[in-house]
């Protein structure tokens, strides 16, 4: 099993993939580092200047001034109803840093790895996944060379288990470089500092309100280790599923194909059809995970955390049973 585990891990290097997936990590995590450090730049200067005065320190008086802004913008009457819950969430979480003396306007290294993961866990992590898993069967299919691993004597379960275990390595080095890469980058313009900084994490929202009953105050450090934990949970979902789609597609192309056209279209989905009882068991829709830490503004009512590590746990399970049946089953050299 060790000598097959090196050669997927020699192949997939070869093809310099993960190379590649290095290369989008640091442009994008260097892009969105700039990009945060002007916003917060921006955004201080927009509330002192509604504040009538130069510049402060005091972020609790910025604090203030943008519950007032959000306050605002709830009036507007040009707000649709999602909008205006959504954002009512966000005044609480808002309102509860302010009595729990939690500065929700500090940027640091901290702070900017974790919500880079989670802002990533929904789309970005998985298309990376994806470039990972989509063509290790179906592009040695499509090659041939799959013929010269079937001729050996080996069984079948154990090529193919030696693949996916090399998925799950490569998986949790993309996520270990994602992580140092935020720290790095984002430690040259906003320090290395944060890490032991309160957040508050358990919010709940029910029927578009916030529930703060079951709210901790823990640090930093401890809700970034919860958010890298569920986005390698993520992580191990979609590649799960990717991996599905490679042994049952021939065609490289094809299976990069229908898992990314799959995924976008959940994000649609989630919100033009929320109201279909099924939306809420498709994987896509329960990728979301860490907005369960966060408190984040549910659009379909009636999930919650177990309920979707439940629904990805079975995608999991049935792609992985999927891919053996046929792969051990089918006769592939035709």
């Amino acid at each position: 099993m060790f000598s097959l585990i090196e050669n997927e891990v020699i192949k997939m290097i070869s093809k310099k993939r993960l190379l590649f997936v290095f290369a989008i990590l640091i442009v994008l995590i260097s892009v969105f580092a700039y990009g945060q450090n002007q916003t917060q730049e921006r955004t201080k200067a927009q509330l002192t200047q509604r504040m009538g005065i130069t510049a402060t320190d005091d972020w609790r008086k910025l604090a203030d001034q943008q519950l007032i802004d959000m306050k605002n913008r709830l009036d507007s009457p040009y707000r649709g109803e999602n909008s205006k819950a959504s954002l009512r969430v966000r005044m609480e979480q808002l309102q509860y840093n302010l009595d729990q003396n939690i500065n929700p306007l500090e940027q640091s290294a901290a702070k900017f790895t974790t919500r880079f993961m989670e802002q990533s866990i929904f789309l970005f992590l998985p298309l990376l996944i994806i470039m990972l898993a989509a063509d290790m069967v179906s592009g040695e299919s499509s090659s041939g060379t799959i013929k010269l691993l079937l001729v050996r004597n080996v069984p079948r379960w154990k090529i193919l288990l030696s693949k996916y275990l090399t998925l799950i390595i490569l998986e949790v080095i993309v996520l270990f470089f994602a992580f140092v890469l935020s720290v790095v980058i984002s430690g040259i313009f906003f320090g290395f500092g944060g890490w032991f900084a309160p957040v508050a994490t358990g919010f709940k929202v029910l029927a578009g309100k916030l529930d703060s009953t079951s709210v901790l105050n823990v640090p930093q450090w401890n809700y970034s280790l919860m958010v890298y934990s569920l986005a390698f949970f993520v992580a191990v979902v979609v590649g799960s599923i990717s991996f599905m789609i490679s042994v049952l597609v021939k065609s490289t192309a094809a299976s990069i194909g229908i898992i990314m056209s799959t995924l976008v279209a959940g994000n649609f989905i989630s919100f033009f059809l929320s109201d279909w009882k099924v939306t809420r068991y498709m994987f896509m829709v329960n990728l979301r995970l860490t907005d369960y830490l966060s408190g984040s503004f549910q659009p379909i009512e009636g999930m919650n955390m177990l309920f979707s590590i439940t629904v990805l746990l079975g995608w999991t399970i049935a792609s992985l049973i999927i891919s053996f049946v046929y792969f051990t089953k089918q006769d592939i050299l035709v």
